[in-house]
């Protein structure tokens, strides 16, 4: 019987600890979406506690508790921080099977040194050890990265935020991960949204150029995709709750947006044109700086109307969505490799019903010297469990090339969630080996061991660097 989270933890063969250990347990990390905040790597923020660094704005964790019964002043509320991590460990034990089991052990061996096992128990032990050496200047998020092993970081950034801190931490000879900005124009795409009048004044003053039509608009987003280009920027990333497209003219779209933009709602199929249209737009755009598009899609948000008012948006409610796909994403893309202004595109999928179509999507565009120029997105969210990433990546293997994958992102808000990739790595190591185990690959260790490295980070650094 294995011990818990031992040194050849998911891995079953020894083909795959041999992967695991020549090629993947040493590999540097490229995180090329998250969500991490840029002015608190700048400060190098200190942490008072386990709690604000591990419970603050954790999703995952917040969800689990509140199934566990968990009240929210426990959660998002008054309660101290000592009675919120208690709460945290009270819910632990009933985890087994999630993968919050994994990653909290996990995080706690790697940037702690605590193999304890987290329970109500060892709560006072583990919540003291913790900050005991949070207090200690060598546990801030620059040590974080470094111990982690991160060269790249690809934040989630608006397109009218300054940039101040890439701006700063560029220039820092003291600190050599590159954090790089990734253009999120959800303010540009929803305009049915009740906060995007006081977004276009905001977008006006960053960019110098007063909105009064949709020309001037995308004026203004050409400016900052120039700007976050000057800055580092070589990606975008989308929200995308559904993708129904329709080619739309901007002798269509004009009189969608200054509707809009006069105060007026819109219809639905309004909205689908506008969006098309702009979707198309940014994409060009894109494509002129040779930038990757992301597309996050099928989350369906906000489920709980009544949390939603009473501790505001995106705290937890969001879950997987239905909408299909398959025909959005191939005319959406279509559109663009008409234009030629195909961008390399990666296709993440919430709901994974379809992976297949995803998976497949990927080998109907291509490029000559790019492989891989669309990528199927690693298991996202609701899908980044042991099971969610073994389906996702065979499935990929099944129509596409799995050799040319970019591999795993944090997709977090947390500095110790880089654990992720390592979970990830040992997944990818494992199929593999049993692979080889059961005579479906070649024992071939040489160009296994290189495909583990450039799925685990090469292919990734490439993809979004290289040009």
């Amino acid at each position: 019987m294995n011990t818990f989270l031992n040194k050849h933890f998911l891995l079953d063969t020894k083909a795959a600890v041999d992967l695991y250990e020549n090629a993947a347990k040493d590999l540097p990390i490229f995180d090329f979406h998250c969500h991490l905040v840029p002015e608190e790597v700048w400060e190098n923020k200190p942490y008072e506690n386990i709690t604000q660094l591990w419970l603050g704005g954790d999703h995952y964790k917040w969800r689990a508790m509140r199934m566990h019964g968990i009240g929210e002043e426990f959660i998002t509320g008054e309660k101290s921080d000592w009675e919120k991590f208690e709460a945290w460990a009270k819910t632990m034990p009933y985890l087994i099977g999630n993968p919050l089991h994994h990653w909290a052990h996990m995080e706690l061996k790697m940037f702690f040194g605590i193999e304890k096992i987290l329970s109500p128990e060892t709560a006072r032990e583990i919540y003291d050890e913790c900050n005991e050496k949070l207090a200690q200047p060598d546990y801030r998020p620059r040590s974080f990265i470094e111990t982690a092993n991160v060269k790249f970081i690809g934040t989630t950034d608006d397109p009218v935020s300054t940039l101040e801190y890439h701006q700063k931490l560029k220039a820092d000879e003291t600190f050599d991960a590159i954090i790089a900005p990734t253009f999120r124009p959800d303010g540009a795409l929803y305009i049915e949204r009740p906060t995007f009048h006081n977004w276009v004044k905001t977008l006006e003053e960053v960019s110098d150029v007063k909105v009064t039509d949709l020309d001037s608009f995308l004026q203004a987003l050409q400016q900052r995709v120039d700007y976050f280009h000057e800055n580092g920027g070589r990606a975008s990333d989308h929200d995308i709750q559904k993708l129904e497209y329709v080619e739309t003219t901007k002798e269509e779209a004009a009189p969608i947006f200054a509707k809009r933009l006069n105060g007026e709602e819109l219809t639905d199929n309004e909205l689908t044109a506008y969006q098309s249209f702009l979707l198309k737009q940014v994409g060009m755009m894109y494509a002129e700086k040779s930038w990757v598009m992301q597309l996050h899609m099928g989350a369906m948000r906000n489920n709980n109307t009544r949390m939603k008012e009473l501790i505001g948006p995106d705290t937890g409610f969001d879950s997987i969505g239905e909408k299909n796909f398959a025909e959005g994403v191939s005319k959406f893309l279509d559109a663009l490799e008409m234009e030629n202004k195909l961008p390399r595109t990666v296709l993440f999928n919430l709901n994974p019903k379809d992976n297949a179509v995803l998976a497949g999507m990927m080998g109907n565009f291509y490029e000559a010297g790019v492989p891989g120029k669309i990528q199927f997105g690693s298991g996202w969210w609701f899908n980044d469990h042991i099971d969610g990433m073994e389906r996702q990546m065979k499935d990929l293997a099944n129509v596409g090339l799995l050799s040319h994958f970019i591999g795993m992102l944090t997709d977090s808000r947390s500095f110790l969630s880089y654990a992720r990739h390592d979970y990830f790595r040992r997944i990818l190591c494992n199929i593999l080996g049993d692979w080889v185990e059961r005579g479906l690959a070649p024992n071939d260790p040489k160009f296994l061991e290189e495909m583990v490295r450039n799925i685990g980070y090469n292919n990734a650094e490439k993809y979004f660097l290289e040009r």
